[in-house]
C-alpha cells in the first residue's frame, strides 16, 4: 500500500491563511460535526488524490475550466459509473471484483 513507502520527511506542513470569521464559522462547524481540523483536511486531500467522484465533482464546479471541458468531464465520469453499475458492482465490490474478473478471464496471468 502507498502508505508503507518512505517518501523522506513525513510531517510536511500545508498552510494558508484565513480571515478570523470564517476561521471561527469553520471551527464552529467541525465541532458540530466531530471533527478536528487535522481530520478534515486530510480526509479531504485523501479523497482528492484518491480520485473519489464526490470531490472530483466539487472540484469540478470551482476550478476554472471551460463549460465544455466541465460538461466532457462530469459525462466522462458518469459513463464510468454507469459502466461499472453494468457490470452488476456497486463501489466496495468494484476493486475485488475486477480483479475476480481478470482472474477468471486470464487465468494465465
Amino acid at each position: 500500500m502507498v502508505d508503507d513507502i518512505d517518501y523522506g520527511n513525513l510531517n510536511k506542513r500545508i498552510v494558508f491563511t484565513e480571515n478570523d470569521h470564517r476561521h471561527a464559522q469553520l471551527v464552529t462547524r467541525l465541532r458540530y460535526d466531530g471533527l478536528t481540523q487535522s481530520d478534515f483536511f486530510r480526509s479531504i486531500v485523501t479523497g482528492y488524490i484518491q480520485g473519489d467522484e464526490r470531490v472530483a465533482e466539487f472540484v469540478d464546479d470551482i476550478k476554472q475550466q471551460s463549460e465544455k471541458r466541465k460538461r466532457k468531464s462530469k459525462k466522462l465520469r458518469t459513463e464510468g459509473k454507469n459502466n461499472v453499475h453494468a457490470l452488476g458492482l456497486n463501489d466496495e465490490q468494484l476493486i475485488d471484483d475486477i480483479f475476480d474478473i481478470i482472474a477468471e478471464e486470464h487465468p494465465d496471468l
